[in-house]
């Protein structure tokens, strides 16, 4: 909760889920759909720090729309909100095991609308359950409003939520036996019993939306007892500050050609190994000499241009990020190393994709050297 109040302090598109709401699975045969695994995760971002607490909480019906006209779509995936079971280990009141299902809308109040007015509030209160599990959270996800709103797969959703929460472990990766694998996806009991479908229905897509709009990627092992797959063991690894920076440009784009620029991407890749994978990045650095020769030039405003110098006295922006993302490394030892890799690309840099560039770098950095010593 004190990171949640931090990130809703400094503003912008990221924001955390609790472990605990990550983790929790689905009962056997119910799952959410996309718009309602999206709805909860918007939910989740307006309560923020006061997600624990027995209050109500409001969002427009405008921040759930997203361009659709009616409010139809908004009812229905509340609707299923409420309707969607979950469960945990539990014990029951003669102290054996149990498995305890619940839900995580207690009530919900939808503003009537006015006739030929579309304008109107939700409000909603999380149920006692919910909260626990947000309060007795030791562990959190970092995730993206915009890559939320990005995935087409409500099982890449569910893997990028997974992997969120493990990226910054000592070792970030989820063992999963089929059994667990299918309550956490929610994927239903009917749907993909071979597992080569699974594979390519579920795994293959996640993977391709993951690794093209998510700060990390994603690969998996199968384990196998003779000929069937028994667990996955899936591997998180965040991106370097390249990658980052194409990610950044990619959520900024329009998300009907996003599936055609991943085929081309992978298409690349595959015909010419020796293809210099930031041509982009070093045409609009050419484009941007003329606009760059004045070197002495002041900031506008906040991330106009990365600090040259400490980030304790000329960037307190920069320097609240890293201490927030980078697991306690010195900010300015992760500054010199993020202009070191970066290099001239740095300069081009402007507004929001330089803050979520130097903020993945700071995450990425955390993650692959571990807590200093």
């Amino acid at each position: 909760m004190k990171v949640a109040a931090t990130l809703a302090r400094k503003g912008g598109d990221e924001f955390v889920k609790p472990g605990k709401l990550v983790e929790v699975r689905f009962v056997k045969g119910q799952s959410l759909s996309l718009a309602a695994s999206r709805l909860l995760a918007l939910m989740i971002l307006t309560a923020g720090a006061d997600a624990w607490q027995e209050v109500t909480h409001k969002l427009r019906k405008a921040d759930i729309r997203r361009g659709h006209k009616g409010n139809e779509r908004i009812v229905d995936t509340l609707e299923e909100l409420h309707r969607t079971l979950f469960a945990e280990d539990d014990k029951s009141w003669r102290g054996n095991r149990a498995t305890k299902r619940f839900s995580l809308i207690q009530a919900s109040w939808e503003e009537v609308e006015e006739q030929g007015r579309e304008t109107g509030w939700i409000e909603w209160e999380f149920t006692p359950d919910a909260r626990r599990l947000i309060q007795e959270s030791q562990s959190y996800a970092v995730m993206n409003r915009q890559a939320v709103l990005g995935f087409r797969s409500a099982y890449s959703l569910k893997l990028y939520e997974e992997g969120a929460l493990r990226l910054h472990r000592r070792q970030p990766v989820w063992k999963v036996d089929m059994v667990g694998l299918r309550a956490a996806l929610g994927i239903e009991p009917e749907k993909y019993k071979d597992f080569a479908q699974l594979r390519r229905k579920v795994l293959t897509v996640a993977k391709a939306e993951i690794d093209q709009l998510a700060h990390f990627t994603v690969e998996w092992d199968e384990i196998r007892q003779g000929r069937a797959v028994v667990e996955i063991v899936f591997r998180f690894a965040p991106k370097d500050a390249p990658a980052q920076l194409q990610t950044v440009d990619e959520l900024a784009k329009h998300s009907a050609g996003r599936r055609a620029r991943r085929d081309d991407s992978v298409e690349a890749i595959v015909e010419d190994e020796n293809a210099v994978p930031h041509e982009k990045v070093e045409a609009l650095l050419a484009q941007a000499s003329a606009s760059l020769a004045a070197p002495d030039r002041k900031p506008r405003g906040k991330f106009e241009s990365f600090p040259s110098g400490s980030l304790r006295y000329g960037g307190p922006e920069f320097y609240e990020i890293g201490r927030l993302h980078g697991g306690g490394w010195d900010v300015d030892q992760i500054a010199d190393s993020f202009r070191s890799e970066m290099g001239e690309r740095l300069r081009l840099l402007r507004g929001i994709k330089l803050e979520r560039s130097w903020t993945g770098y700071c995450q990425s950095f955390f993650s692959r050297r571990g807590r200093p010593s």
